[in-house]
């Protein structure tokens, strides 16, 4: 099968790429079902993108779901085995409102989850593949890593309420400094704690830059402990090329009742949103009954993908030919052949519609072809 660009779409090519480059670092391949039973969906709507779920009921009277999610199927039928750590990637597409719009859509969606006794090797090579992953898709793309064991240590040595952490986290998210300070001041936390509690927010930038000013504020061991993993992930990251792609964002979103360490989102150039996005979710495992082990895994929204397609490729094909009578289905057909050998996408037409974007116009006539037009 030709690969090349003018064959496939730029989401389909970067499923087979990302396939490769999951299974050569033993990940398997994890097949869901379309379906699955409403109730998981139900006790962990906040870990979905959406709550929103198309329902149905099936013969047996069992109300069902159309998959919203893959990494909640996996959790679910993920058995513990003593001293193994389980590799799976899959390719699914699921079914959810995406943000921003007002309707279902079929969103096809790829990624990978790492379960069991992770160690730091692990929290790194899954960080590590999602650069990669979205290297595949873009050479202009940025990381932005977070941890939740951070933020969650500070606002503990800080004395944030837990009522208000939700707001504060939503605050960080939407790097509201002005509301999170106004919140700091509702819970009665003097200036040093506000202090703390506002790095969250204006601390951006390189890893290394991002662990050097949140050392001084380190003054418990939990709060030491996430960096040095922020640290560490990073100085790998820039072993292989990346320190210049990987930011420290604290802004990257996580519930604390799901994301227990690390978190990350990718972006890509000439797309808003992220179209990656992942973390460590070891309180995940835990409210779905699988304690004692860690999990890390990260998605990749290859919907998106779409828009970058439309931004690479003004065009819908790249050369159509124009024939009449005079030539034969034999002559259009070796036209048509020559141009795909090549390389290029053709089209062969009796008349050229309005509305069909082309590179270039050649007119058929006898067999022989010659340029009519050329767009740049």
């Amino acid at each position: 099968m030709n690969l090349s660009k003018g064959i496939l779409k730029k989401e389909e090519r970067a499923v087979f790429a990302l396939r490769e480059l999951y299974r050569g670092h033993g990940y398997r391949p994890y097949k869901m079902s379309k379906f699955e039973g409403y109730d998981l969906y139900v006790r962990n709507k906040d870990f979905l993108v959406s709550d929103q779920v198309i329902t149905f009921t099936d013969q047996g009277g069992r109300l069902l779901a159309m998959k919203p999610d893959v990494t909640l199927s996996i959790i679910k039928n993920y058995r513990d085995v003593p001293g193994q750590v389980q590799k799976v990637y899959y390719d699914e597409h699921v079914y959810r409102v995406p943000k921003g719009s007002g309707a279902f859509k079929e969103i096809l969606q790829t990624g990978l989850e790492c379960m069991g006794p992770l160690d730091a090797y692990h929290l790194g090579e899954t960080v590590l593949l999602a650069a990669k992953s979205l290297e595949v898709i873009s050479e202009n793309f940025v990381l932005d890593l977070s941890h939740m064991g951070f933020v969650s240590a500070l606002m503990d040595r800080a004395g944030l309420p837990q009522g208000l952490r939700r707001d504060a986290l939503r605050c960080v998210e939407e790097k509201n400094a002005h509301e999170l300070s106004l919140l700091c001041r509702q819970a009665g936390l003097g200036e040093e704690a506000e202090r703390k509690i506002s790095c969250l927010v204006s601390v951006y930038g390189p890893v290394s830059q991002a662990v050097k000013a949140l050392r001084p504020l380190c003054d418990t061991a939990e709060m030491t402990a996430a960096l040095e993993e922020l640290a560490e992930i990073g100085s790998l990251l820039a072993v292989y090329g990346y320190g210049s792609r990987v930011n420290v964002d604290f802004s990257v979103e996580g519930d604390m009742r799901y994301y227990s360490g690390l978190t990350f989102r990718g972006f890509v150039e000439g797309i808003p949103d992220g179209v990656l996005s992942g973390g460590q979710y070891d309180g995940l495992m835990a409210r779905m009954g699988k304690k004692q082990v860690g999990a890390i895994g990260f998605a990749v929204y290859l919907d998106l993908l779409e828009r970058l397609e439309e931004r690479e490729s003004p065009y819908d094909v790249d050369v159509v030919i124009l024939y009449d009578d005079t030539s034969s289905p034999m002559d259009v057909t070796a036209g048509v052949e020559a141009l795909t050998e090549s390389g290029k996408t053709a089209l062969a037409l009796r008349s050229l519609p309005e509305t069909l974007r082309c590179r270039q116009v050649l007119r058929m006539k006898n067999g022989r072809t010659d340029t009519l037009e050329t767009n740049a």
